[in-house]
């Protein structure tokens, strides 16, 4: 942000930030719950769903712990863990769509994800 910026549009952002930080963290609850669910020794598409439920729940939590440093953290570095945290979501969401009873995960993927979009364009 510089010091041009708008009240209006630092609001915007401050409201877009907590927006994707919060749906990181419904996402990384969606997600670990949904990993805990899957038998570690089934198949091999359940395995795949657990892996993908972990690593998304880690990236959406490290997303939001970037997300809410009081530190002032380079916006590069922000965009890039937040366009990280939106692919991971986005990949989450499409393997548990092929899982029966993964829809409600499935859903706080996609959610987060498109928080972390609405966010990335407050980013200059």
């Amino acid at each position: 942000m510089t010091s041009t910026t708008s009240q209006q549009e630092l609001f915007r952002f401050l409201e877009d930030r907590f927006a994707c930080a919060q749906a990181c963290t419904e996402c990384a609850r969606a997600c670990a719950l949904r990993a805990s669910l899957v038998d570690p020794d089934g198949t091999e598409n359940q395995e795949l769903v657990r892996r993908k439920g972990i690593m998304c729940a880690e990236v959406c939590d490290a997303t939001c712990r970037v997300l809410s440093e009081q530190n002032q953290v380079d916006e590069s570095a922000i965009r890039v863990q937040v366009e990280w945290c939106r692919t991971v979501c986005l990949e989450a969401a499409h393997v548990f769509d092929r899982q029966p009873g993964a829809e409600e995960s499935a859903a706080a993927c996609r959610a987060c994800a498109r928080a972390c979009t609405d966010f990335l364009a407050t980013l200059n």
